[in-house]
């Protein structure tokens, strides 16, 4: 099998991409993850995906490259990761209280093909008080987090239920990617 490379630096997507039992190297692009106007949350997080894949793939064309890209939709918002305490409190009130969409890109490439999908699961969180935010905030856990949570930490108390896949919010979603590697021959 070719070489194979996660497009990411994240430390929840490599070990997500471990429980695979894959052998790969890591390699993190820098791309401009800046949102275009009147962009769906959809096509933002495939468009990134994508940009990874390609960004890796020039610098390793022998290589299949994996990358993936998460983000939060609500209201028609794209939520990305916080910016700051400020930031992350004003996320949190939009998704407090009520249901969100999870969205996350994967992209699959060789340099003879391409495959991508954008699996979407929906998220229930529940009310945040001020104390509640201020306690999340002072465990840093949400810094570099997509919506500034991380389901598989902490802030799983604050999450009633989930419809749709659990490793899609963690930021790779396992079954569509070990599918997509089987679309480019990459496992048997």
């Amino acid at each position: 099998m070719a070489r194979l490379i996660l497009a990411s630096s994240s430390p929840r997507r490599r070990e997500l991409l471990e429980q695979l039992s894959l052998v790969f190297d890591i390699y993190s692009p820098d791309i401009d993850e800046s949102v275009q106007a009147g962009e769906s949350v959809a096509h933002y997080v495939e468009r990134l995906a994508c940009a990874k894949a390609e960004a890796v793939q020039l610098q390793y064309p022998d290589a299949i490259v994996i990358a993936a890209d998460t983000s939060l939709g609500v209201d028609q918002e794209i939520l990305g990761k916080p910016e700051s305490k400020q930031h992350a409190f004003e996320m949190w009130g939009k998704i407090s209280g009520r249901k969100h969409d999870v969205y996350t890109a994967v992209c699959v490439r060789t340099n003879t093909q391409i495959s991508s999908i954008v699996v979407r699961t929906e998220v229930e969180f529940q009310h945040l008080s001020p104390n509640d935010m201020e306690a999340y905030w002072a465990t840093s856990e949400p810094i570099g987090k997509a919506g500034a949570y991380a389901i598989q930490g902490i802030a799983a108390r604050y999450i009633p239920r989930i419809e749709g896949s659990y490793s899609n919010v963690v930021g790779l979603p396992l079954h569509e990617t070990v599918q997509l590697l089987q679309a480019v021959k990459a496992l048997n």
